[in-house]
């Protein structure tokens, strides 16, 4: 094992292996840093009414579905309105 561990060709996969788990955390940390500003904005805008709607939206992993969402807060009026917005970022 340690003869291969050595190996150019080993250590090619190995730290390609790394780098697609790093970028896999990076994007899995990026996510979850939406979701927390999602929450915190319904929150804050629309108290537990808004907080309702983070099961529908923690379902969502695309990232810029989940931007155009954090930025809809910010114009949006009422929960109807952002659920409009919730519905279109859906499919």
């Amino acid at each position: 094992m340690a003869l291969l561990e050595q190996s150019p060709w080993y250590q090619e996969i190995f730290s390609k292996g790394e780098e697609r788990g790093e970028a896999r955390g990076e994007l899995r940390g990026r996510k979850e840093e939406l979701y927390s500003g999602i929450e915190l904005a319904l929150e804050i805008k629309f108290g537990n009414q808004g907080l309702e709607l983070m099961p529908i939206i923690s379902q969502i992993t695309d990232l810029q579905k989940l931007k155009t969402i954090q930025q809809a807060i910010k114009t949006v009026n009422t929960v109807n309105e952002f659920q409009q917005v919730l519905s279109t970022n859906l499919t």
